[in-house]
């Protein structure tokens, strides 16, 4: 029986200017950021949220995002490296009669970026007295949308790379070898978009009747067990997960998946509002 792979080879640089290169992933993972930013402030204008106070969310998202997902990187994969090379968590590059040579040490954990997209959302809410959980509800739906772009960047860059596989819609990622394997970016880029389709239907149709951290618990269980699954036609990202039962991806999995079974049964106190003030009704506890 033949077998039809999907060859890929595309080069993960758009251009090149002396040591700058433009990828794809650089540009996915901005419009994920601006479409993100698009979403949640139709939900701003929905609710009548102040929106001069958008903007400072879209700086502590960003912050939150990228310092989150490099540290994840860093304590979760690959701290035996830079606990000796420290500087290059900031700077992943040596410079060298060459000019600047990325060290390969460069990568993003998103599990890193879920634990400092909360820690910047808190300390966003308590800067501007907002409720905690609302924006939560919000925020996570842009989140999945951003998760189907930046694995589909991970495609673009060859990384993420499934295991071997004989499935017709085998990847050859001809950039690593020549082996047909499962296109785990793609499963999981699917996956997003439709927990995103998912998450928006249910704000659109029921809003703020949902109670408060409902979606950010539902987020929580769908993406993560979807991460779970997925996991297993992924190869190892590290060495030293190939001696795991189950890798660092599924073992950072779990602990979400609790947080959000927990907020999707949980019961929610219900508060007398005392004034009919936008500012009581949207941001009181």
């Amino acid at each position: 029986m033949e077998f039809l792979f999907i060859k890929w080879n595309i080069n993960p640089e758009i251009f090149r200017i002396g040591g700058f290169a433009l990828r794809y992933y650089s540009v996915l993972f901005a419009i994920a950021f601006l479409l993100g930013y698009v979403l949640v402030k139709s939900m701003y204008q929905k609710e009548h949220f102040i929106q001069e106070e958008l903007n400072p969310l879209l700086i502590y998202l960003i912050a939150g995002t990228i310092i989150g997902a490099r540290l994840g990187q860093v304590f979760f994969y690959e701290f035996s490296y830079f606990k000796t090379h420290p500087l290059e968590i900031i700077f992943p590059f040596r410079i060298n009669n060459k000019g600047f040579e990325w060290t390969g040490y460069q990568g993003l954990a998103s599990h890193g970026g879920a634990i400092g997209i909360l820690i910047a959302l808190a300390l966003y809410c308590k800067r501007y007295h907002h409720n905690f959980l609302r924006v939560l509800d919000k925020v996570v739906i842009a989140v999945a949308l951003a998760g189907f772009f930046i694995r589909t960047g991970n495609l673009f860059n060859s990384e993420i790379i499934g295991k071997p596989t004989d499935v017709s819609w085998a990847f050859i990622f001809e950039r690593v070898d020549l082996l047909p394997r499962h296109p785990s970016q793609v499963y999981e880029a699917i996956a997003y978009l439709l927990i995103f389709f998912t998450l928006w239907s249910l704000y659109r149709n029921k809003g703020t009747h949902l109670k408060k951290g409902f979606l950010f618990g539902l987020f929580l269980v769908l993406v993560f067990s979807a991460r779970f699954l997925i996991e297993f036609t992924k190869e190892a990202q590290e060495p030293f997960e190939k001696a795991l039962p189950i890798n660092m991806g599924q073992i950072l999995s779990l602990p979400f998946i609790i947080i959000g079974t927990y907020f999707l049964l949980r019961k929610e106190r219900m508060n007398k509002i005392k004034s009919n003030s936008s500012k009581k009704i949207f941001y009181g506890t």
